[in-house]
């Protein structure tokens, strides 16, 4: 039996990632029938606006969740509020400046369980700390559209009140305060406004700089519970990996990258799966000492593999395929893995 790292606190934290991806797609579907409400052009772009950089953020927290490697459905207390909000929206009791607000305060509660997820992150391990890193992202991004939000309420409020527009000068201070934002949070995030999505190098590159962080934990720790359980974080992680990119990331590069190479890959993954199998069944409380020694073998041939990978595999795939082939092979492997994880989650 693999055990997992604080399977109690990471359980809960998955729940609240569900629970931040069923707002997500609540924030899209807010955003699509605001803008088509709207009489103003101005306003609907700036919805517009929203909605896109907010597609990519739920391209993020699906990477983070991925990476977090808990499958969680989001809390029944808020789909159904998910749900309430869904037909409010649909409620034509309410003024569109109702609405508005009501997406301002989901933007708000959003963000706020961002920075509370990525706070608990650094509580439980540097592991999951380092999947939580694109959260930032988010966050930063719902803060800034809670200002462009702002600024659209006090347009529409005025308007339904007076039939008059609100000084023009409001979008001036919205964007000083973005602005301030940036410099606050500049050094912990980057901004998605101006950037793609993450392309298939990124979403590797991620995974493995996770499972050297988890092969870190084990070589300083002298705890064997402790190794045991960051042990079955990287048997479980290893396992999801292997097989997203046998299934979708070699069968894409056999075309244009040398198939002796290919094969070399699937050959790594063959030996870490019989390596994995072999320190499994090690007592580490019995056996520390060799139940770290054959961690060590593990990590100096995972290495090998991701320095291949790393600097072979991921020129070829820059030099080769588009950036929306990349990115959408990218959502392809995520897709997989995240299948693989809830196998394995549904097998124990």
């Amino acid at each position: 039996m693999v055990s997992t790292l604080d399977d109690t606190k990471r359980s809960a934290i998955a729940e609240r990632l569900a629970d931040m991806k069923a707002v997500q797609e609540l924030l899209l579907s807010n955003e699509q029938k605001l803008a088509a409400a709207i009489n103003d052009a101005e306003l609907s772009q700036r919805l517009r606006d929203m909605h896109e950089s907010d597609q990519k953020n739920l391209g993020v927290l699906e990477t983070v969740i991925v990476q977090y490697g808990v499958q969680a459905e989001p809390r029944q207390v808020v789909q159904q509020f998910v749900d309430m909000i869904r037909q409010s929206m649909e409620n034509s009791d309410l003024s569109l400046y109702d609405k508005v607000t009501q997406h301002e305060l989901l933007k708000h509660s959003q963000c706020m369980t961002g920075i509370m997820l990525h706070k608990a992150a650094q509580k439980v391990g540097a592991d999951v700390l380092l999947a939580f890193g694109p959260l930032n992202t988010v966050n930063f991004e719902n803060r800034a559209h809670q200002e462009q939000l702002k600024g659209i309420m006090e347009q529409i409020g005025t308007r339904e009140l007076t039939g008059e527009e609100a000084d023009q000068g409001l979008w001036a201070r919205v964007q000083d305060a973005t602005a301030a934002l940036s410099g606050v949070f500049g050094s912990l995030v980057t901004q998605t406004s101006d950037k793609k999505d993450l392309n298939i190098q990124d979403v590797i590159r991620l995974d493995h700089n996770k499972v050297n962080t988890l092969f870190t934990e084990i070589g300083q720790s002298d705890d064997p519970q402790k190794i045991q359980e960051y042990f079955g974080q990287i048997y479980k992680d290893l396992l999801a990996h292997s097989e997203a990119e046998e299934q979708v990331v070699y069968p894409k590069v056999r075309s244009f990258y040398p198939q002796d190479k290919v094969q070399e890959l699937y050959d790594e993954q063959g030996e870490f799966r019989r390596l994995l199998d072999e320190i499994k069944a090690i007592d580490p409380v019995a056996s520390k000492d060799e139940f770290k020694s054959r961690v060590k073998d593990l990590m100096d041939a995972v290495g090998d593999h991701i320095r291949q990978e790393e600097f072979d595999m991921f020129t070829a795939i820059r030099n080769n395929l588009s950036d929306e082939q990349s990115e959408q092979l990218a959502s392809e492997f995520k897709a997989a893995k995240s299948q693989s994880q809830q196998q394995m989650a549904s097998a124990s």
